[in-house]
């Protein structure tokens, strides 16, 4: 990739995060727009989970590839193709008569969605050379985040309340158009030097692993953990994983480069990503119902209740870049699991039918918070250190991370309130209240892992990791 000006790597990183902003969009809108869904087509709590889940379960399923093969044909050209897919399954989104096919076009969308984030990440790292510019450059993209969030769920209640769920997939079809302009005549074209072979077993094994493991929690309360169909579905996660452990390292190219895991911050920023994130799953699955279907709020004013939150990501997003930049990732990772976990707890201990509007705020806020804290650490630490050659690969494993977390947490959460949905108030803050507990975990989980991975210990490991993958991908080239 050509060395570019600073003014034409600031326009890059614009166009890139116009791809974050249209996919955090479509999922934070989405959560607004979940009880109108279900009121329109007649589905049950399995039916949104697999709404929210179908899309983010292929777009888990295909990052890595997406992301190996982008380093191999050209990242532009596939973030393009991403860019033309996810348009046109927004598209098909707002026309589906029933609820499996908006289900279908959001695995299509999702198709779309796996070509640009990691895609667009790895188009940063090999920007922005610079460690310090391109921590700078992170934090902005994670303020993306932030802004998504904040303008999502206000912009979503606004389009449900005037002219219903299906035109929340509208607002995708013109800033997707825009970023592919963009893309085509602004951002270079640029490859890693040694083109990566497909990994088709690989990729069936992950596929395999992440729909069997979701399939049976979301399944479970309706069919019961004693199904044959359940437990099955457990065994062949069980299966697929210990397949992947298996196959993967005796692969020359590999789909997951298990060598990545021998830095000890790498690992610690993908557990550190799917706890966060399961968290954020849960979060907006949990909240979107009970401001609708709890309190009574119509979809524009659950979107104004949830915009604390949204705002204080905005806002740390960017100060979480800096304080990486400046003193590396563990303040901004503690504060995140601090942060994270506090607000759990507090509606945890406090949830109720007719919870005072101001510990409600509280609790967004913290939040909020800690979710704009944690991304950067995240993302830089994933990248960082890693061959330029593998920036691809090593951002979808952050990313893919990310999916897996809110995969799993609105599993986890959906099928814990499965009942409760359809009981009383009281049945459903009951229910909550242990969901509240459970994200209570996931942020002690970001605290615990982000002082486990964030020491002198953990930085030499990440730097022996550093300059085996680099010796090991100079001499494959040069054996080439």
């Amino acid at each position: 990739m050509p060395e570019l000006a600073p003014r034409q790597r600031w326009l890059v990183l614009a166009i890139c995060c116009m791809s974050l902003l249209i996919v955090s969009l479509d999922n934070t809108i989405l959560n607004v727009a979940l009880p109108s869904i279900q009121r329109d087509l007649h589905t049950s709590v399995s039916g949104l989970q697999w709404t929210v889940d179908a899309y983010t379960l292929v777009l888990a399923s295909l990052l890595m590839l997406s992301g190996s093969t982008a380093d191999r044909v050209g990242r532009r050209r596939t973030f393009q193709a991403g860019l033309v897919i996810f348009t046109a399954a927004s598209l098909l989104c707002s026309l589906a008569p029933g609820l499996g096919w908006l289900v279908v076009a959001r695995m299509l969308q999702a198709v779309g969605g796996s070509m640009l984030n990691p895609v667009a990440m790895s188009i940063i790292s090999n920007t922005f050379t610079d460690p310090r510019e391109r921590a700078r450059a992170i934090g902005m993209w994670s303020g993306v985040v932030g802004i998504s969030m904040a303008a999502g769920p206000i912009i979503g209640g606004v389009l449900v309340e005037s002219a219903g769920w299906r035109s929340i997939f509208w607002l995708n079809a013109p800033i997707g158009l825009a970023a592919l302009f963009l893309t085509r005549r602004y951002v270079p074209e640029s490859r890693a030097p040694r083109a990566r072979r497909v990994d088709p077993v690989g990729q069936a094994l992950v596929i395999g692993l992440l729909v069997a493991l979701t399939y049976a929690i979301i399944e479970s309360p309706n069919l019961g953990w004693t199904s044959p169909v359940v437990a099955g579905c457990a065994a062949a996660a069980l299966c697929a994983l210990l397949g992947l452990l298996w196959y993967e390292p005796r692969r020359a190219d590999p789909l997951i480069d298990l060598r990545f895991f021998r830095s000890a911050p790498f690992s610690g920023a993908t557990v550190i990503a799917v706890a966060a994130f399961a968290g954020l799953g849960g979060f907006l699955f949990v909240s979107s119902l009970y401001l609708q279907d709890v309190r009574r709020l119509d979809p524009l004013h659950a979107g104004l209740f949830m915009l604390p939150m949204a705002v204080m990501a905005l806002l740390t997003a960017p100060v979480s870049g800096r304080m990486v930049a400046s003193r590396g990732p563990r303040t901004p990772l503690l504060l995140a699991g601090a942060a994270l976990c506090a607000s759990a707890v507090l509606q945890a201990l406090t949830y109720s039918e007719h919870l005072p509007v101001a510990l409600l705020v509280v609790a967004y806020l913290l939040f909020g918070t800690g979710f704009g804290l944690v991304n950067a650490p995240i993302t830089n630490t994933a990248v960082s250190g890693m061959p330029r050659a593998q920036a691809g690969v090593a951002a979808a494993v952050a990313s893919t991370s990310r999916q897996t977390g809110q995969s799993l947490g609105v599993a986890v959460i959906g099928a814990l309130m499965a009942g409760g949905v359809h009981a009383d108030a009281a049945a459903f803050t009951d229910a909550a209240r242990t969901a509240w507990w459970i994200i209570a975990g996931c942020g002690a989980a970001v605290l615990v892992m982000g002082t486990l991975t964030s020491g002198r210990w953990a930085r030499a490991t990440a730097q022996r990791t550093a300059k085996r993958l680099a010796a090991e991908e100079t001499k494959e080239t040069v054996n080439v």
